[in-house]
Protein backbone atom coordinates (compact mmCIF):
# COMPACT_ATOMS: atom_id res chain seq x y z
CA UNK A 1 0.00 0.00 0.00
CA UNK A 2 2.82 2.38 0.90
CA UNK A 3 4.46 1.54 -2.43
CA UNK A 4 1.25 2.40 -4.30
CA UNK A 5 0.90 5.69 -2.40
CA UNK A 6 4.52 6.55 -3.15
CA UNK A 7 3.99 5.88 -6.82
CA UNK A 8 0.84 8.01 -6.83
CA UNK A 9 2.70 10.81 -5.06
CA UNK A 10 5.54 10.60 -7.57
CA UNK A 11 3.09 10.72 -10.49
CA UNK A 12 1.40 13.74 -8.96
CA UNK A 13 4.73 15.55 -8.59
CA UNK A 14 5.71 14.71 -12.17
CA UNK A 15 2.32 15.91 -13.43
CA UNK A 16 2.60 19.19 -11.54
CA UNK A 17 6.11 19.77 -12.84
CA UNK A 18 4.99 19.02 -16.38
CA UNK A 19 2.11 21.47 -16.11
CA UNK A 20 4.40 24.12 -14.65
CA UNK A 21 6.92 23.66 -17.43
CA UNK A 22 4.21 23.87 -20.08
CA UNK A 23 2.99 27.16 -18.64
CA UNK A 24 -0.37 25.80 -17.54
CA UNK A 25 -0.94 28.38 -14.86
CA UNK A 26 -4.39 28.73 -13.38
CA UNK A 27 -5.76 32.22 -14.13
CA UNK A 28 -8.76 33.98 -12.62
CA UNK A 29 -10.02 34.82 -16.09
CA UNK A 30 -8.93 35.43 -19.66
CA UNK A 31 -9.47 37.85 -22.54
CA UNK A 32 -8.93 37.66 -26.27
CA UNK A 33 -7.12 40.69 -27.72
CA UNK A 34 -7.04 41.27 -31.50
CA UNK A 35 -4.58 43.98 -32.53
CA UNK A 36 -2.38 45.13 -35.39
CA UNK A 37 0.97 43.40 -35.92
CA UNK A 38 4.01 45.03 -34.26
CA UNK A 39 1.62 47.13 -32.13
CA UNK A 40 2.37 46.28 -28.50
CA UNK A 41 5.52 46.34 -26.36
CA UNK A 42 6.65 42.74 -25.96
CA UNK A 43 9.60 43.64 -23.72
CA UNK A 44 12.20 42.76 -26.36
CA UNK A 45 13.85 46.16 -25.94
CA UNK A 46 14.39 45.52 -22.25
CA UNK A 47 11.45 47.66 -21.14
CA UNK A 48 7.99 46.62 -20.02
CA UNK A 49 6.34 43.61 -21.62
CA UNK A 50 2.86 45.08 -21.21
CA UNK A 51 0.91 41.86 -21.78
CA UNK A 52 3.04 39.95 -19.28
CA UNK A 53 2.72 42.83 -16.79
CA UNK A 54 -1.07 42.80 -17.08
CA UNK A 55 -1.22 39.02 -16.64
CA UNK A 56 1.06 39.16 -13.60
CA UNK A 57 -0.77 42.01 -11.93
CA UNK A 58 -4.35 40.81 -12.44
CA UNK A 59 -3.87 37.06 -12.95
CA UNK A 60 -5.85 37.34 -16.19
CA UNK A 61 -4.64 35.41 -19.23
CA UNK A 62 -4.34 37.40 -22.49
CA UNK A 63 -4.77 35.48 -25.74
CA UNK A 64 -3.16 37.88 -28.18
CA UNK A 65 -3.54 37.62 -31.97
CA UNK A 66 -2.88 40.09 -34.77
CA UNK A 67 -4.24 41.33 -38.09
CA UNK A 68 -2.68 43.34 -40.92
CA UNK A 69 -5.50 45.71 -41.89
CA UNK A 70 -8.82 47.11 -40.74
CA UNK A 71 -10.45 45.20 -43.57
CA UNK A 72 -9.03 41.87 -42.38
CA UNK A 73 -10.23 42.57 -38.85
CA UNK A 74 -13.69 43.59 -40.08
CA UNK A 75 -14.03 40.48 -42.19
CA UNK A 76 -13.30 38.25 -39.20
CA UNK A 77 -15.47 40.21 -36.79
CA UNK A 78 -18.50 40.50 -39.06
CA UNK A 79 -18.58 37.06 -40.65
CA UNK A 80 -17.65 34.61 -37.90
CA UNK A 81 -18.55 33.63 -34.38
CA UNK A 82 -15.51 35.46 -33.04
CA UNK A 83 -15.23 36.07 -29.31
CA UNK A 84 -12.69 38.88 -29.14
CA UNK A 85 -12.84 41.12 -26.09
CA UNK A 86 -10.59 43.91 -27.36
CA UNK A 87 -9.97 45.16 -30.89
CA UNK A 88 -8.01 48.24 -32.01
CA UNK A 89 -9.57 49.58 -35.23
CA UNK A 90 -8.91 52.90 -36.93
CA UNK A 91 -11.30 55.84 -36.96
CA UNK A 92 -13.37 55.10 -40.09
CA UNK A 93 -13.66 51.43 -39.19
CA UNK A 94 -14.90 52.32 -35.70
CA UNK A 95 -17.61 54.44 -37.32
CA UNK A 96 -18.55 51.50 -39.55
CA UNK A 97 -18.64 49.05 -36.63
CA UNK A 98 -20.86 51.42 -34.62
CA UNK A 99 -23.24 51.80 -37.56
CA UNK A 100 -23.49 48.01 -37.87
CA UNK A 101 -24.09 47.55 -34.13
CA UNK A 102 -20.93 45.46 -33.70
CA UNK A 103 -19.50 47.31 -30.69
CA UNK A 104 -20.46 47.27 -27.03
CA UNK A 105 -20.69 50.57 -25.10
CA UNK A 106 -17.83 50.94 -22.63
CA UNK A 107 -18.60 51.42 -18.94
CA UNK A 108 -16.24 54.32 -18.24
CA UNK A 109 -16.76 53.90 -14.49
CA UNK A 110 -14.38 50.96 -14.94
CA UNK A 111 -11.89 53.07 -16.89
CA UNK A 112 -10.86 55.93 -14.55
CA UNK A 113 -7.54 56.35 -16.40
CA UNK A 114 -9.52 57.70 -19.34
CA UNK A 115 -8.84 61.06 -17.66
CA UNK A 116 -5.27 60.73 -19.05
CA UNK A 117 -6.51 61.11 -22.63
CA UNK A 118 -5.99 64.61 -24.06
CA UNK A 119 -9.20 66.53 -24.74
CA UNK A 120 -8.54 66.79 -28.49
CA UNK A 121 -8.82 63.00 -28.72
CA UNK A 122 -12.21 62.84 -27.05
CA UNK A 123 -15.60 63.16 -28.76
CA UNK A 124 -14.04 62.64 -32.16
CA UNK A 125 -16.17 62.50 -35.30
CA UNK A 126 -16.14 58.69 -35.53
CA UNK A 127 -17.48 58.35 -31.95
CA UNK A 128 -18.88 61.80 -31.06
CA UNK A 129 -20.54 60.72 -27.82
CA UNK A 130 -17.51 58.76 -26.61
CA UNK A 131 -19.45 55.57 -25.99
CA UNK A 132 -17.50 52.92 -27.84
CA UNK A 133 -13.81 53.78 -28.10
CA UNK A 134 -10.70 54.79 -26.17
CA UNK A 135 -7.73 56.22 -28.15
CA UNK A 136 -4.68 53.93 -28.29
CA UNK A 137 -2.39 55.87 -30.63
CA UNK A 138 -2.38 58.16 -33.65
CA UNK A 139 -0.13 58.85 -36.59
CA UNK A 140 0.21 59.61 -40.28
CA UNK A 141 1.05 57.66 -43.42
CA UNK A 142 4.54 58.50 -44.66
CA UNK A 143 7.15 57.16 -47.06
CA UNK A 144 10.07 54.95 -46.11
CA UNK A 145 12.93 54.74 -48.60
CA UNK A 146 16.41 53.28 -48.91
CA UNK A 147 18.98 56.03 -49.40
CA UNK A 148 21.35 53.68 -51.26
CA UNK A 149 18.68 52.61 -53.75
CA UNK A 150 16.86 55.88 -54.43
CA UNK A 151 18.63 58.66 -56.31
CA UNK A 152 17.57 62.26 -55.81
CA UNK A 153 15.08 63.71 -53.36
CA UNK A 154 11.92 61.94 -52.27
CA UNK A 155 9.12 64.49 -52.01
CA UNK A 156 5.80 62.73 -51.93
CA UNK A 157 3.50 59.98 -53.11
CA UNK A 158 4.31 60.71 -56.77
CA UNK A 159 7.64 58.95 -56.10
CA UNK A 160 5.68 55.69 -55.94
CA UNK A 161 5.17 56.04 -59.70
CA UNK A 162 8.86 56.61 -60.56
CA UNK A 163 9.98 54.48 -63.48
CA UNK A 164 13.62 54.49 -62.34
CA UNK A 165 12.47 52.57 -59.22
CA UNK A 166 10.56 49.96 -61.24
CA UNK A 167 10.60 46.57 -59.54
CA UNK A 168 11.60 48.05 -56.20
CA UNK A 169 8.36 49.80 -55.17
CA UNK A 170 5.98 48.47 -52.52
CA UNK A 171 2.33 49.50 -52.21
CA UNK A 172 -0.23 49.06 -49.44
CA UNK A 173 -2.04 45.75 -49.63
CA UNK A 174 -5.32 47.19 -48.40
CA UNK A 175 -7.93 49.00 -50.42
CA UNK A 176 -8.50 52.09 -48.30
CA UNK A 177 -4.85 53.18 -48.03
CA UNK A 178 -3.86 52.25 -51.58
CA UNK A 179 -6.91 53.89 -53.15
CA UNK A 180 -6.40 57.00 -50.99
CA UNK A 181 -2.86 57.53 -52.28
CA UNK A 182 -4.04 57.07 -55.87
CA UNK A 183 -6.86 59.57 -55.27
CA UNK A 184 -4.39 62.13 -54.00
CA UNK A 185 -2.46 61.71 -57.24
CA UNK A 186 -5.72 62.50 -59.06
CA UNK A 187 -6.43 65.58 -56.89
CA UNK A 188 -9.38 63.82 -55.24
CA UNK A 189 -10.07 64.03 -51.51
CA UNK A 190 -9.86 60.47 -50.10
CA UNK A 191 -11.99 61.21 -47.03
CA UNK A 192 -15.37 60.06 -48.39
CA UNK A 193 -14.91 58.81 -51.97
CA UNK A 194 -17.62 58.09 -54.54
CA UNK A 195 -17.63 55.24 -57.05
CA UNK A 196 -16.42 57.71 -59.68
CA UNK A 197 -13.48 58.61 -57.43
CA UNK A 198 -12.71 54.91 -57.02
CA UNK A 199 -12.73 54.41 -60.81
CA UNK A 200 -10.15 57.18 -61.24
CA UNK A 201 -8.03 55.73 -58.45
CA UNK A 202 -8.31 52.31 -60.08
CA UNK A 203 -6.88 53.69 -63.33
CA UNK A 204 -4.01 55.33 -61.42
CA UNK A 205 -3.21 52.09 -59.61
CA UNK A 206 -3.27 50.22 -62.91
CA UNK A 207 -0.72 52.75 -64.17
CA UNK A 208 1.47 51.93 -61.15
CA UNK A 209 1.03 48.14 -61.24
CA UNK A 210 3.88 47.34 -63.73
CA UNK A 211 6.33 49.30 -61.52
CA UNK A 212 5.59 47.40 -58.32
CA UNK A 213 7.60 44.71 -56.66
CA UNK A 214 4.58 43.68 -54.61
CA UNK A 215 1.63 44.76 -52.51
CA UNK A 216 2.56 44.41 -48.86
CA UNK A 217 1.46 45.01 -45.30
CA UNK A 218 3.53 43.45 -42.48
CA UNK A 219 5.87 42.10 -45.18
CA UNK A 220 7.03 45.70 -45.58
CA UNK A 221 9.22 45.25 -42.49
CA UNK A 222 11.16 42.39 -44.09
CA UNK A 223 11.43 44.12 -47.45
CA UNK A 224 12.66 47.48 -46.16
CA UNK A 225 14.76 46.30 -43.22
CA UNK A 226 16.47 43.79 -45.48
CA UNK A 227 17.11 46.37 -48.25
CA UNK A 228 15.01 44.25 -50.60
CA UNK A 229 12.87 47.19 -51.80
CA UNK A 230 13.61 50.86 -52.43
CA UNK A 231 10.49 52.69 -51.29
CA UNK A 232 7.19 52.00 -49.54
CA UNK A 233 4.27 53.93 -48.06
CA UNK A 234 3.60 52.88 -44.48
CA UNK A 235 2.52 54.04 -41.05
CA UNK A 236 4.92 56.48 -39.40
CA UNK A 237 5.49 54.49 -36.21
CA UNK A 238 6.41 51.39 -38.16
CA UNK A 239 8.76 53.40 -40.36
CA UNK A 240 10.57 54.55 -37.22
CA UNK A 241 10.97 50.90 -36.21
CA UNK A 242 12.31 49.97 -39.65
CA UNK A 243 14.80 52.84 -39.56
CA UNK A 244 16.11 51.67 -36.20
CA UNK A 245 16.86 48.28 -37.79
CA UNK A 246 18.48 49.54 -41.00
CA UNK A 247 20.60 52.71 -41.04
CA UNK A 248 20.22 52.97 -44.82
CA UNK A 249 16.55 53.87 -44.41
CA UNK A 250 15.08 57.36 -44.20
CA UNK A 251 11.59 58.85 -44.37
CA UNK A 252 9.56 61.53 -46.09
CA UNK A 253 6.38 63.24 -44.94
CA UNK A 254 4.60 63.54 -48.32
CA UNK A 255 4.49 67.16 -49.45
CA UNK A 256 0.86 66.83 -50.54
CA UNK A 257 -0.27 65.84 -47.05
CA UNK A 258 -1.36 62.40 -45.92
CA UNK A 259 -3.83 60.33 -43.94
CA UNK A 260 -4.04 61.24 -40.25
CA UNK A 261 -5.45 58.29 -38.33
CA UNK A 262 -6.47 57.50 -34.76
CA UNK A 263 -6.57 53.88 -33.58
CA UNK A 264 -8.71 53.13 -30.54
CA UNK A 265 -9.47 50.26 -28.18
CA UNK A 266 -13.01 48.93 -28.54
CA UNK A 267 -15.05 46.06 -27.12
CA UNK A 268 -16.94 43.95 -29.70
CA UNK A 269 -20.57 43.24 -28.95
CA UNK A 270 -19.71 39.53 -28.99
CA UNK A 271 -17.25 39.92 -26.09
CA UNK A 272 -17.75 37.33 -23.33
CA UNK A 273 -15.69 39.29 -20.79
CA UNK A 274 -16.47 43.02 -21.10
CA UNK A 275 -15.52 43.88 -17.52
CA UNK A 276 -12.12 42.23 -17.93
CA UNK A 277 -11.75 44.07 -21.22
CA UNK A 278 -12.38 47.35 -19.41
CA UNK A 279 -9.76 46.40 -16.84
CA UNK A 280 -7.30 45.86 -19.71
CA UNK A 281 -8.19 49.22 -21.29
CA UNK A 282 -7.72 51.00 -17.97
CA UNK A 283 -4.35 49.28 -17.50
CA UNK A 284 -3.18 50.36 -20.97
CA UNK A 285 -4.04 53.97 -20.10
CA UNK A 286 -1.75 54.12 -17.06
CA UNK A 287 0.97 56.70 -17.65
CA UNK A 288 3.93 54.33 -17.24
CA UNK A 289 2.30 51.56 -19.26
CA UNK A 290 1.26 53.87 -22.12
CA UNK A 291 4.70 55.54 -22.14
CA UNK A 292 6.49 52.18 -22.40
CA UNK A 293 4.05 50.95 -25.03
CA UNK A 294 4.11 54.02 -27.29
CA UNK A 295 7.88 54.39 -27.01
CA UNK A 296 8.28 50.82 -28.22
CA UNK A 297 5.72 50.83 -31.04
CA UNK A 298 6.87 54.27 -32.23
CA UNK A 299 3.41 55.74 -32.59
CA UNK A 300 2.11 59.06 -31.29
CA UNK A 301 0.44 58.97 -27.89
CA UNK A 302 -2.88 60.68 -27.06
CA UNK A 303 -2.10 60.10 -23.37
CA UNK A 304 -0.93 63.21 -21.47
CA UNK A 305 0.40 61.18 -18.52
CA UNK A 306 2.48 59.08 -20.92
CA UNK A 307 3.82 62.08 -22.83
CA UNK A 308 5.10 63.59 -19.58
CA UNK A 309 7.22 60.46 -19.03
CA UNK A 310 8.53 60.03 -22.57
CA UNK A 311 11.96 61.08 -23.83
CA UNK A 312 12.01 64.46 -25.57
CA UNK A 313 13.97 62.90 -28.42
CA UNK A 314 10.81 60.96 -29.23
CA UNK A 315 8.20 63.64 -28.60
CA UNK A 316 10.12 66.14 -30.74
CA UNK A 317 10.54 63.74 -33.69
CA UNK A 318 8.60 65.25 -36.63
CA UNK A 319 7.85 61.84 -38.14
CA UNK A 320 5.99 60.80 -34.99
CA UNK A 321 4.73 64.21 -33.90
CA UNK A 322 4.43 66.29 -37.09
CA UNK A 323 3.96 70.05 -36.84
CA UNK A 324 0.48 71.58 -36.74
CA UNK A 325 1.20 73.09 -40.16
CA UNK A 326 1.74 69.62 -41.61
CA UNK A 327 -1.23 68.05 -39.84
CA UNK A 328 -3.44 70.82 -41.26
CA UNK A 329 -2.63 69.42 -44.73
CA UNK A 330 -3.70 65.91 -43.72
CA UNK A 331 -7.10 64.28 -44.08
CA UNK A 332 -9.00 61.67 -42.09
CA UNK A 333 -11.08 58.80 -43.41
CA UNK A 334 -14.83 58.72 -42.91
CA UNK A 335 -17.12 55.74 -43.01
CA UNK A 336 -18.57 55.11 -46.46
CA UNK A 337 -21.79 53.38 -47.49
CA UNK A 338 -21.78 49.61 -47.85
CA UNK A 339 -22.16 49.68 -51.62
CA UNK A 340 -19.23 52.11 -52.06
CA UNK A 341 -17.13 50.14 -49.56
CA UNK A 342 -17.83 46.88 -51.41
CA UNK A 343 -17.10 48.54 -54.75
CA UNK A 344 -13.73 49.75 -53.46
CA UNK A 345 -12.87 46.24 -52.30
CA UNK A 346 -13.88 44.76 -55.65
CA UNK A 347 -11.88 47.29 -57.68
CA UNK A 348 -8.79 46.79 -55.54
CA UNK A 349 -9.01 43.02 -55.98
CA UNK A 350 -9.34 43.66 -59.71
CA UNK A 351 -6.14 45.75 -59.73
CA UNK A 352 -4.25 42.97 -57.99
CA UNK A 353 -5.62 40.31 -60.31
CA UNK A 354 -4.68 42.10 -63.55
Amino acid sequence: MKRILSLLLMLTIVLCCTLALSGCKKYDGEINVYNWGEYVNDGSDGTMDVIAEFEERYNIKVNYTTYESNEEMYSILSSSNSSYDIIVPSDYMIEKLIAEDLLRPINFDNVPNYSNIAEEYKNMSFDPDNKFSVPYSWGVVALCYNTTMVEGEVKGFSDLWREDLSGNILMFNNSRDAMAIAMQMCDISPSAPTKEDIDKAFDKLMEQKPLLKRYAMDQTFTEMEGSQAAIAPYYAGDILTMMSNNEELSYCLPEEGSNLFVDSMCIPKSSQNPELAEKFINFMLEGEVAAANNTYIGYSSPNTAALALMDEEITSNELIYPSKEYLDKCYTFSNISDDVYSYMQEKFIEVQAE
